[in-house]
């Protein structure tokens, strides 16, 4: 048999030759360490960046859910102020009609005593008026009738007897 040569290019791809298994151990170191130095502080970046946004969706939903639980409470803080709004202006409406009506009736009041006043006054005014006419009427009255009956009525009893006789006669004469 003869032996046939093989020549590079007749090499079959299929068996591995040494060059194969320095690539397969340098692939093999490079896989070490990329796992051991590379890969890990990747991951723990990663894994960091992850709870990180954990916490930040969390501090989200949470200043969330607190910007919702502060709306409501202003919402009731404005339905409240409303309220009291609406409570103060009923009061002043309430307070205005009862000052409003304590004011008619001090008036009511007022007009009634200067009225009454007044009526006093009339009456005192009329009073004064009578005595002074029983006084000016009486002297009149005297010598008028002494006149005309031709004596004297310097008597005072008489004169206040006719005085009063003859205001009697005018007052019922009205």
């Amino acid at each position: 048999m003869a032996s046939v040569a093989i020549t590079p290019m007749e090499q079959n791809f299929l068996v591995p030759n040494g060059t194969f298994f320095v690539e397969l151990i340098a692939f093999g170191v490079l896989l070490f360490l990329l796992g051991k130095y590379v890969i890990p502080p990747i991951n723990r970046a990663m894994t960091a960046r992850q709870e990180a946004i954990r916490a930040e969706f969390a501090e989200l939903d949470e200043a969330k859910s607190e910007a919702e639980a502060a709306e409501e409470e202003f919402k009731s803080q404005i339905a409240d102020a409303r309220h009291e709004a609406a409570r103060i202006r009923e009061e002043a409406r309430e307070q205005g009609a009862a000052i409003i009506a304590e004011m008619r009736e001090q008036a009511q009041t007022e007009a009634a005593r200067i009225i009454e006043h007044a009526h006093a006054q009339i009456e005192a005014d009329r009073k004064a008026a009578v005595t002074s006419l029983r006084a000016e009427v009486g002297t009149l009255a005297t010598t008028l009738a002494g006149r005309i009956v031709g004596e004297s009525l310097e008597d005072e009893a008489r004169q206040s007897r006719v005085v009063d006789r003859f205001l009697a006669e005018l007052e019922g004469a009205s």
